[in-house]
């Protein structure tokens, strides 16, 4: 009887299919790109105005080179105002700044920086021989120059404006036909014009004033050298075209001044810029004080 052939039988077991290659968790990451997408412009439609600017200035500017809020100068040219708790912030940049050009601390007694009613004031105070300027004279020192540049390079980059006061004491000054209106609004202007040369816009500053020695920093020692000083307002922003002072600060002031003429206006010229310069002490205040 003849052999029956040998059967063989090869099972195969059957797998998942082959590797996709994640193909699919690429077009799940784009759909999830496209829904944040829509969801941002969403979010904008309904945002306001300012946060819209903001946006906007970020991808503008997205190293932030720039450094001023919402935008770049060369953005929509308009900024968020800046609060109460931003003037805080740039108080302590300015400190920090401040400690990197003078880490010694040999200038920690002639600046003074302080929020104010006003705004964030900057005191640059004189010792008695003279730091910031020389004796009797609008001729800055290299401490000036060297401060006022880091502070310019760090208010340049806000949109707020800034004031510049010149004071004296009561020393008669003696530079024959000047007298310390002179050398306060001088002092003033020489400041403006270092710190536009160092880095602020030219329409940043709103006024440059000299007061002598109208507003002593010692009222109790006329003569003392620290009512020699420059002062630097930032002031606060209400919109993009108002600054509007406080009403408690305007009362403050009627209060401080009651005895104090109208107005004593010494003209000067006008800078490059049209920055109106004068020697003026202000206090036309009509509401009543109320105590």
């Amino acid at each position: 009887m003849a052999e029956s052939p040998e059967i063989i039988i090869i099972k195969r077991k059957s797998g998942h299919a082959g590797h996709h290659g994640g193909a699919w968790k690429v077009a799940y990451a784009d759909f999830v790109t496209a829904l944040m997408a829509l969801f941002i412009v969403l979010w904008l439609m309904n945002a306001s105005k300012q946060v819209q600017e903001a946006v906007g200035g970020y991808f503008k500017d997205p190293r932030g080179t720039a450094k001023v809020v919402g935008t770049n100068k060369d953005g929509s040219g308009e900024y968020v105002a800046l609060k109460k708790d931003d003037l805080k912030k740039i108080k302590e940049e300015l400190l920090h700044s401040i400690q990197k050009l003078d880490p010694q601390n040999k200038l920690k007694d002639h600046i003074e920086i302080t929020l104010t009613q006003e705004g964030l004031r900057i005191e640059l105070m004189e010792s008695e021989k003279g730091t910031f300027f020389e004796l009797g004279s609008s001729k800055p020192t290299p401490a000036l120059r060297d401060l006022i540049q880091v502070l310019a390079e760090e208010l340049g980059k806000i949109p707020n404006k800034i004031s510049i006061e010149g004071h004296t004491d009561s020393k008669p000054y003696t530079g024959g036909a000047h007298d310390n209106w002179d050398l306060s609004t001088e002092r003033a202007n020489e400041a403006r014009r270092i710190m536009q040369e160092e880095g602020i816009r030219q329409d940043q500053v709103s006024q440059v004033r000299g007061f002598a020695d109208q507003r002593l920093r010692v009222p109790s020692n006329p003569e003392d050298p620290s009512n020699r000083r420059i002062s630097l307002i930032v002031q606060y922003l209400v919109d993009s075209n108002t600054e509007v002072a406080p009403t408690d600060a305007l009362a403050h002031l009627a209060a401080e001044h009651q005895d104090l003429p109208d107005q004593v206006v010494v003209p000067g010229p006008f800078s490059k810029g049209g920055t109106p310069i004068q020697a003026v002490l202000p206090v036309q205040i009509a509401p009543t004080v109320k105590k």
